[in-house]
C-alpha cells in the first residue's frame, strides 16, 4: 500500500473538509487532491499553508493550489465542475482512491430540480466513467440516510440495518437523486478498468451530521438569535440518532481502508453502510438544545399542530403550488415530504460498519458535544458583537 494517491470531492465542504484533515494523517499517501466549486478564503489559506502560488489551466479552467504538507503529502486544490467531463479526467489522473462527498444538499425545494439531479446523479456517473478512464481501482460514496427513510409519519425504524429492504418512496429530487446516485456507484463494483484492473466501490449512508460548520445548524442558532433566544421548532415530534461530522469523515478513512486490503475488501465491495455514533437518539429540536442551553438559548414552549395536520396541510400547500404552477412558481413553507423529513421517527445501526470496516467512533457523544457547543458559542459572540457594533 505505498505510494498512493486519493481524490476528494466536495472537499471545501462540512464534510469534503473533515475527510482531508484525516486523510493527512494516512500513511504512505503521497497526493490529496481536493476537488470543489469553488474554496472559501480561510479554507484555501489552511489547505495550501498561506502559499498564494496558482496556475490556472484555460483547457478546462481547473484552478491549482499545490502545497506540501508536513509529512511530505501533497496536497493539490483543484476548482473545477463535477459536470465537466475534462475536469474530472484530470482530476482523476494517477489516482488510487475516489472519495465523492460532492452533491446539492437541498430539502426546501429552493434549488431547481434538474440542477439537483444533474450534479448529484450524471456528476457522479461521469466520475465513475473517468475513474475507469484513469484506472481508478477504489470508489467510495457519501450517500444519505434520506435513501432509507420513512416513507410515512406513521412509519418507525428503529435501529434499522443494511439487510431490510427500506427504500425511500418520495420523488422528491434530492432523495431520489442520491437513490440513483447510490445505485449507479454500487453496481459499478466490478467494472473493467481501462488497464484491466477490476474498480472496487462502496457507498456510507451518513445520518443527519452536525458538527461545527454545519450550515442547518448555523441557520438554526441565527434564527434563534433574532428571535429573542427561542429556538426555531423545526422536529419536535421526531426521534433521530445524529451523528458527529468527524465520525462521519473517520468512517470514510477506513471504508478506504477495507477497500485497499486484499483481506477485507471482498466482504465490503459493492456494499452501503450506515454510519451513526453514540449520539442520544433524540429529536432534532433536543439536538439544537442539547448544543446550545449553555448560551441561553430554549425550546420555543408554544403550542404547535399536530402531525398529521401538518402533513395534510403539507398537502394543501403542494396542490396549491402545482395549480398556479402555469403561472407563477409557488414554493411552499413546507410539504408531506418535509414534514416527515423533519419529525420522522428513524434510528440505524452501525453494527455492519463496525464489522466490516472495524467502526468505532472516533468522538464520543460528550466530545463531539463539547466541540460542537464551542462552536455555537463563537456564533454566540459574533451575533453581541454585531448588535455592539450597531449600537455605537
Amino acid at each position: 500500500m505505498t505510494g498512493w494517491s486519493c481524490l476528494v470531492t466536495g472537499a471545501g465542504g462540512f464534510l469534503g473538509q473533515r475527510i482531508v484533515r484525516l486523510l493527512v494523517e494516512e500513511k504512505e499517501l503521497k497526493e490529496i487532491r481536493a476537488l470543489d466549486k469553488a474554496f472559501r478564503p480561510e479554507l484555501r489559506d489552511e489547505f495550501s499553508g498561506n502559499f498564494p502560488a496558482r496556475s490556472r489551466n484555460p483547457s478546462n479552467d481547473l484552478t491549482c493550489v499545490h502545497t506540501e504538507l508536513q509529512n511530505k503529502t501533497k496536497l493539490t486544490m483543484l476548482e473545477g465542475d463535477i459536470l465537466d467531463e475534462s475536469c474530472l479526467k484530470r482530476a482523476c489522473q494517477d489516482i488510487t482512491v475516489v472519495i465523492h462527498t460532492a452533491s446539492i444538499i437541498d430539502v426546501v425545494g429552493a434549488i431547481p430540480r434538474d440542477s439537483i439531479m444533474n450534479v448529484n446523479v450524471k456528476g457522479t456517473q461521469l466520475l465513475l466513467e473517468a475513474c475507469v478512464h484513469a484506472s481508478v481501482p477504489v470508489f467510495i460514496y457519501t450517500s444519505s440516510v434520506e435513501v432509507a427513510m420513512p416513507s410515512s409519519y406513521k412509519e418507525f425504524i428503529q435501529n434499522g440495518h443494511e439487510d431490510q429492504p427500506l427504500e425511500n418512496t418520495w420523488s422528491a429530487p434530492y432523495p431520489y437523486s442520491k437513490q440513483l446516485a447510490e445505485k449507479a456507484v454500487l453496481v459499478a463494483d466490478g467494472w473493467t478498468l481501462k488497464n484491466g484492473g477490476t474498480l472496487y466501490t462502496c457507498a456510507l449512508r451518513p445520518m443527519y451530521i452536525y458538527g461545527e460548520g454545519s450550515r442547518f445548524l448555523s441557520a438554526t442558532i441565527n434564527e434563534a438569535l433574532n428571535n429573542s433566544g427561542i429556538l426555531p421548532s423545526i422536529g419536535k415530534f421526531s426521534t433521530v440518532n445524529p451523528v458527529y461530522v468527524g465520525n462521519v469523515a473517520w468512517a470514510h478513512i477506513l471504508a478506504l481502508r477495507a477497500l485497499r486490503d486484499p483481506k477485507k475488501a471482498p466482504s465490503v465491495r459493492g456494499q452501503f453502510y450506515y454510519i451513526s455514533d453514540d449520539t442520544p437518539h433524540q429529536s432534532y429540536d433536543g439536538l439544537d438544545y442539547s448544543l446550545s442551553k449553555e448560551f441561553g438559548l430554549r425550546l420555543d414552549s408554544s403550542w404547535s399542530l399536530p402531525l398529521f395536520l401538518m402533513y395534510w396541510i403539507g398537502f394543501l400547500l403542494e396542490v396549491v403550488s402545482f395549480l398556479l404552477s402555469p403561472i407563477y412558481t409557488y414554493r411552499p413553507p413546507f410539504n408531506r415530504h418535509t414534514v416527515i423529513l423533519s419529525n420522522g421517527r428513524y434510528t440505524f445501526s452501525y453494527k455492519k460498519a463496525q464489522r466490516d470496516l472495524a467502526y468505532k467512533p472516533l468522538y464520543s457523544w460528550e466530545e463531539a458535544r463539547q466541540k460542537t457547543a464551542e462552536w455555537v458559542g463563537s456564533l454566540v459572540d459574533r451575533h453581541k458583537e454585531m448588535l455592539k457594533s450597531k449600537t455605537q
